[in-house]
């Protein structure tokens, strides 16, 4: 897996642009990385809901669930599917739209230096193996090529909001990723 610091991008991966994305404050801060979950419709794998989401495509009425998120503007850098599929929707350089309101390390605002990976998958239903594999390649690969990336500075969304968000939820396994600390 190799990844072109000057376009942000990975080789391996299905590039899909994504308009939810701006400039970072200080594109030289890149030193988080943030594990999400994503299914759309809710617990269902497989679909295009998620790229039509991140792309501000989303049908309000293919689902009664979009009737309610169709109109959000957000977006990942990268989404791990079931498969090991890899779809790139924002290049690492930029601002992805991916944390909301945040903070870790007493830092908010964490979109401004962190990396968004989704992963399909729910918070109670479990992760495939091949998704961890996946996982941890982009991690490989992130560490080498951001020198503010380590091991130590990878977490969930739940924890950078909590109270708020619940993702990737307890059937993620933090033993199976390169990191540190957990």
């Amino acid at each position: 897996m190799q990844l072109d610091i000057s376009s942000g991008l990975l080789s391996t991966a299905r590039y899909l642009s994504s308009p939810n994305c701006d400039e970072r404050p200080d594109p030289q801060d890149i030193s988080l990385i943030v594990v999400h979950n994503i299914s759309l419709p809710p617990n269902q794998f497989g679909g295009d809901g998620i790229d039509q989401l991140f792309t501000n495509r989303l049908d309000p009425n293919e689902h009664p669930y979009y009737r309610d998120i169709h109109e959000l503007r957000v977006s990942s850098h990268l989404l791990i599917r079931r498969d090991g599929e890899l779809v790139q929707y924002v290049p690492f350089h930029l601002r992805a739209w991916h944390a909301g309101e945040s903070s870790y390390g007493g830092r908010s605002r964490c979109n401004d230096f962190s990396i968004g990976i989704e992963l399909e998958g729910a918070d109670d239903i479990p992760y495939e193996d091949v998704q961890y594999e996946r996982l941890n390649e982009v991690i490989d690969a992130l560490c080498e090529s951001y020198p503010g990336i380590t091991t130590e500075h990878i977490t969930g969304h739940c924890d950078i909001s909590p109270g708020r968000k619940t993702d990737p939820g307890l059937a993620f396994d933090w033993q199976r990723i390169n990191r540190v600390t957990g």
